[in-house]
């Protein structure tokens, strides 16, 4: 464990290279008695920290919800991060490259809350209930911090999140079976990668599920309004200035975008 002062440096270290672009050393080697407890109240200073000033948290985004992923980390379930409100586009936004440090794109699924959801012991149909409409997005990565990553550097980045596209068309959770929703992940006319939403736990409302409950541990929860990137059915693929991304999410619709 951490002390509150190392803690406190690992956020401003973050902080730092967000600002400047230029990849800190990893907080897991600068301080190796870090465990996710540390790595987690680290994320939560760096939220705060942006949120005074001024950004709002609108959502959470839940990483490592392949067993590919899992294995690559070491770990045994996926983690989470928060989502601001000052890195949220919609479908043919033109974003500057220049905000992240080394942008990488993946295809998921949004939920977005109709009502309060928190407490122990939340299961997939309580997710279902209380989500008012799914659709498409995409989520932009980006690290803060060097290579190689353990991760508790992940997390105390805030699970890698760079910012998130809405787009495609909305659809109620029980108006479709939502493990079997595909995309094609398109970069510059080239088909990059393809999936299908089962690859998320099963079925991508696991994932929401399982944030409940580890947000039941620390008294918070999901509220209404609140957006939850569900987690990625596809491989990351680099993006850079100059790029035009196309997810085609079939019958879902479709999201766009270019980087300047």
């Amino acid at each position: 464990m951490l002390s509150d002062a190392e803690r406190q440096a690992a956020t401003e270290a973050i902080l730092q290279a967000e600002r400047s672009l230029i990849p800190c050393v990893q907080p897991s080697k600068q301080w190796p008695a870090m465990e996710l407890d540390d790595a987690y109240d680290v994320q939560r200073r760096w939220a705060a920290a942006r949120i005074a000033q001024g950004a709002k948290v609108v959502g959470r985004k839940i990483g490592l919800t392949s067993r590919a992923m899992q294995m690559a980390s070491k770990m045994t379930e996926p983690d989470y991060g928060v989502i601001l409100d000052d890195r949220l586009f919609k479908d043919g936004a033109r974003i500057e490259a220049g905000l992240f440090i080394k942008p990488r794109l993946e295809t998921e699924l949004a939920f977005v809350m109709g009502q309060d959801l928190q407490g122990a012991g939340c299961q997939m149909h309580d997710v279902l209930r209380a989500t008012e409409y799914v659709t498409p997005a995409l989520e932009i990565i980006d690290y803060r911090t060097e290579v190689p990553r353990a991760i508790v550097d992940t997390i105390a980045d805030n699970a890698a999140y760079g910012a998130i596209v809405l787009g495609g068309r909305i659809f109620r959770p029980f108006d479709t079976d939502i493990r079997w929703i595909g995309a094609t992940l398109s970069k510059n006319g080239v088909i990059e990668e393809t999936g299908v939403s089962a690859a998320i736990m099963g079925h991508p409302a696991a994932g929401v599920a399982w944030l409940v409950n580890k947000l039941a541990a620390l008294g918070d929860g999901l509220k209404k309004g609140d957006i939850v990137l569900g987690g990625s059915f596809t491989r990351p693929i680099d993006i850079a200035s100059g790029d035009v991304v196309f997810a085609d999410y079939g019958p879902f619709g479709s999201i766009g975008l270019s980087f300047a």
